[in-house]
């Protein structure tokens, strides 16, 4: 057990390694111009993903906030249950984030999209709708890519395709994000 720990964490450690930095500083910009513009910021996901994107909207809406003063209006489209399941029931599971984009999406607002494979459907087709309306679109995507990486405005390709690595990596890279502005003058620079 001991060994398959060590290959672990060793493997966490190269994934986080293989982060392109001027990637994640051109994210940091993206943010801090959406909120200099008062731009809703939408985060996407499917399991771990969508747990990452609800956890990136309260870390950015509060801690953010908080620090800055001026608020970030930011949305994960992950929590509202009701709201998902319905539109998956009455039209398709592939439509759960672009139905709710029709209602709150603007041009020039920002969409990240999570996904380990960067080819779930809802996903795609999320980006798809967003290229059509001139929301700016992020991926934060797993090694394999996918459309996801051909459609977005934004790619951060994380260099592993274990689940649980990826998984884990799009939360340092959220985190970093929202400590970007707690911390450091990333709101001003």
């Amino acid at each position: 057990m001991k060994n398959w720990i060590a290959e672990y964490v060793a493997a966490q450690r190269a994934t986080l390694a293989s982060l392109n930095v001027e990637a994640l500083e051109g994210l940091v910009t993206t943010l801090r111009k959406a909120w200099s513009e008062d731009r809703q910021i939408f985060a996407v996901g499917n399991g771990g993903s969508a747990a990452n994107a609800s956890h990136f909207a309260v870390d950015l809406g509060k801690g953010s906030s908080d620090k800055l003063g001026k608020r970030f209006r930011v949305l994960s489209l992950t929590d509202n249950v009701a709201w998902i399941t319905a539109l998956g029931n009455d039209y398709s599971y592939d439509d759960i984030f672009v139905r709710q984009l029709t209602n709150y999406a603007r041009p020039g607002d920002v969409v990240i999209g999570i996904s380990v494979s960067g080819n779930s459907p809802n996903l795609v087709k999320t980006m798809e709708w967003c290229r059509a309306n001139g929301v700016w679109t992020v991926a934060l995507v797993g090694a394999k890519r996918g459309r996801m990486a051909e459609l977005a405005d934004q790619l951060v390709v994380i260099d592993d395709t274990h689940y649980g690595r990826v998984e884990d990596a799009q939360m340092t890279i959220l985190h970093l994000l929202c400590y970007a502005f707690m911390e450091t003058d990333a709101a001003t620079a």
